[in-house]
């Protein structure tokens, strides 16, 4: 009888352990694919400067949230896990910032310059480890 009991127990114990395995992957999975709608909506769309000063927001909101570290330049240092990178081109000046950049100088003052003009993301980039989004590239419209 105690043999069936230990047996019980011990299939018990190892069914429990598959079971938080498999429902601890589909949250992760889950969550990385809620994460990855937030940025891929914008994927090959256009937007205003308003919309995309929400977006730099957003993305230096979520590095402070996952504790991406800072270089010594103050741009965020790629995890390879949960960080987010964001880089605009202005056609104004043939340049791209990063929007670290953007967001030091106060996308106040953004929204203030650019808030009628329209940027592109032209390219999504993935974390291999994770599949989370790691990186947008937007590029300003010709006006």
């Amino acid at each position: 009888m105690k043999k069936i009991i230990i047996f019980l127990v011990i299939v018990l114990i190892i069914v429990a352990t598959i079971s938080y395995i498999y429902l601890n992957y589909r949250f992760t999975t889950n969550e990385a694919l809620r994460e990855n709608r937030q940025y891929e909506a914008y994927d090959g769309e256009e937007l205003y400067g308003t919309d995309l000063a929400t977006l730099i927001n957003k993305a230096v909101d979520d590095n402070t949230k996952n504790k991406v570290e800072k270089a010594d330049t103050g741009l965020y240092i790629d995890n390879g896990e949960n960080s987010i990178r964001i880089d605009i081109k202005f056609v104004d000046d043939d340049t791209v910032h990063s929007m670290e950049e953007i967001y030091n100088g106060g996308t106040q003052v953004f929204v203030q310059y650019y808030n009628q003009i329209k940027f592109k993301c032209m390219k999504i980039e993935h974390h291999s480890k994770t599949n989370k989004v790691s990186y947008l590239y937007f590029e300003q419209m010709a006006t």
